[in-house]
């Protein structure tokens, strides 16, 4: 069983930075495609950013693409989100999620990852 644990959300100003980290336990860290989700108010979930197992691959949602970047420390059983530039709009909780092998082209559908973690709130003011 994968237990994915998100922790660094918090409240911020506008342009301000976030780091936030999900951590993994229980799993052979560096064999599972990982990705960052988020859900705002009323809204449905989104892709974030997602990164493949060994880290030469990184998706982007065009909205996030140059402000956030994902990485992944496998000795660490840990994947970050960079969050720089934060606007309002980012307010959210976001989810870390992880899927055995990779998404393939589906990287950016949450119905691929079979794991997720409980999320973290962020929220951005103005």
């Amino acid at each position: 069983q994968v237990q994915l644990v998100e922790s660094g959300g918090g409240s911020v100003q506008t342009g301000d930075s976030l780091r936030l980290s999900c951590t993994s336990s229980g799993t052979t860290f560096s064999d599972y495609a990982l990705a960052w989700f988020r859900q705002g108010p009323g809204k449905e979930r989104e892709f974030v950013a997602a990164i493949s197992r060994n880290t030469i691959s990184t998706y982007y949602a065009d909205s996030m693409r140059g402000r956030f970047t994902i990485s992944r420390d496998n000795a660490k059983n840990t994947v970050y989100l960079q969050m720089n530039s934060l606007k309002p709009e980012d307010t959210a909780v976001y989810y870390c999620a992880a899927v055995h092998g990779g998404g393939g082209s589906y990287y950016n559908e949450p119905t691929v990852y079979d794991y997720w973690g409980q999320g973290t709130q962020v929220t951005v003011s103005s």
